[in-house]
């Protein structure tokens, strides 16, 4: 390597739950097993413990506050962690931390990296200036190819400062052979669904932008040609905080008359047991998602996968046409078009056996080739390579052994 064990810094809000805070989680991992050290400045959360496992660092610091003045006093104290680290690179993954790292890395001379993780809007000048600090770094990296044209099309960033990782699948964790019976039955008895009947699944906290509206719509027009009759659509996700969305969520649900046939059981922690126990994933987003890690989980897992046309989701679901025997993976739908989706779900809930084992063995050939975890990491250690001269990507020792 160029220097003796590079120390990478990572910074985020928290490590609660999201693409942004598993990836953080899964790079450390990555760091680690090339023989670097890696620093995780955070406020903490359920994916902590995972960072200390993993063989890094955990550094408790008020990275989730957006308070102008707080901003710059975490700069000073990012710069003297920076220099009694002796860190050698800082990757922001969220816009508030993002201004404390830029401004310490740049004062401690050293490289800093962003990764843009979201769909940020941008309502006015002053939004977007916030923003702008996710594409301020050495080198951007956009999860999509989405992302990336958002980020070029917003800053004008130059596309030789842009490197494109798409998020990765652990497809030994999210493979069939490693999901026992027990782990899906334990949910399907926690969310109290019939041994017969098949679950819908609609992992995404509860914020409307996701979607749920649109689920509860596109479900109750299943109801007159009794498809609905045995099946439960599960809304995995926390709320955040947001009682009355779920409030209303609930109530919409009863209005439509299918509200035995919904439910809301908060964070699932085990998302392979989830896909594994559902019929059809759906990811109903009515705004872009700038990546969509259900997409791919759910094909690892060979489950069928419905997802909204815009953003990235059309980047890892290869569309089905008229026949579920052609080269698709999934359905892609119009947002916020309840009728379209229900023409979905209605295909999907109708798949024979060996139809659904076709398309899901399609669905895990896809992410095997383009969206694994290993990748993620070899393409991410590449980009702290080329700043720092290291070798980390050739270093490293890691890869799923199973397609």
């Amino acid at each position: 390597m160029g220097r003796a064990r590079p120390t990478i810094l990572q910074i985020i809000p928290s490590l609660d739950t999201g693409g942004a805070e598993l990836s953080t989680v899964e790079i450390a991992e990555a760091i680690v097993e090339a023989g670097g050290r890696a620093l995780v400045a955070t406020e903490g959360g359920r994916l902590a413990g995972r960072i200390e496992k993993a063989g890094g660092e955990l550094i408790e610091f008020p990275a989730a506050t957006k308070n102008p003045l707080r901003i710059l006093a975490n700069a000073q104290s990012l710069k003297r962690l920076i220099e009694k680290e002796k860190v050698s690179l800082v990757h922001a993954r969220s816009r508030a931390p993002a201004w404390s790292a830029l401004l310490a890395a740049r004062r401690a001379r050293i490289p800093f990296v962003t990764t843009y993780h979201g769909a940020y809007a941008e309502a006015d000048s002053l939004k977007r200036l916030y923003n702008s600090v996710m594409a301020r770094s050495d080198l951007v990296i956009a999860n999509s190819n989405y992302t990336a044209n958002l980020i070029e099309s917003r800053y004008g960033t130059a596309r030789d400062k842009i490197r494109i990782i798409h998020r990765g699948v652990d497809i030994d964790q999210f493979s069939t052979a490693a999901i026992d019976r027990m782990r899906i039955d334990n949910l399907r008895r926690a969310w109290q669904v019939e041994p017969d009947w098949h679950i819908i699944l609609h992992a995404a906290r509860l914020t409307a932008w996701k979607g749920q509206k649109v689920l509860l719509d596109a479900a109750s027009r299943l109801t007159s040609s009794g498809k609905l009759d045995s099946v439960v659509l599960v809304f995995a996700g926390d709320d955040q905080g947001r009682l009355d969305y779920k409030k209303e969520l609930v109530e919409r649900a009863s209005s439509l008359g299918i509200e035995d046939h919904v439910r809301f059981p908060g964070h699932v922690a085990d998302m392979a047991g989830a896909l594994s126990a559902a019929h059809v994933a759906v990811i109903a987003s009515v705004e872009p998602e700038a990546f969509g890690r259900t997409a791919t989980e759910a094909q690892a897992l060979g489950c069928p996968v419905i997802a909204t046309n815009i953003g990235a989701p059309p980047e890892t679901v290869v569309p089905l046409r008229d026949s579920v025997n052609g080269e698709g993976t999934g359905w892609l739908v119009p947002p916020g078009d309840p009728q379209a989706l229900a023409e979905c779900l209605n295909r999907a809930l109708s798949l024979s056996e060996p139809e659904r084992q076709a398309l899901g063995a399609r669905a895990r050939a896809n992410v095997a080739a383009h969206f694994t975890l290993s990748a993620m990491k070899q393409a991410t250690l590449a980009v702290y390579d080329e700043l720092l001269g290291s070798s980390f990507a050739s270093l490293a020792r890691y890869g799923e052994k199973s397609a």
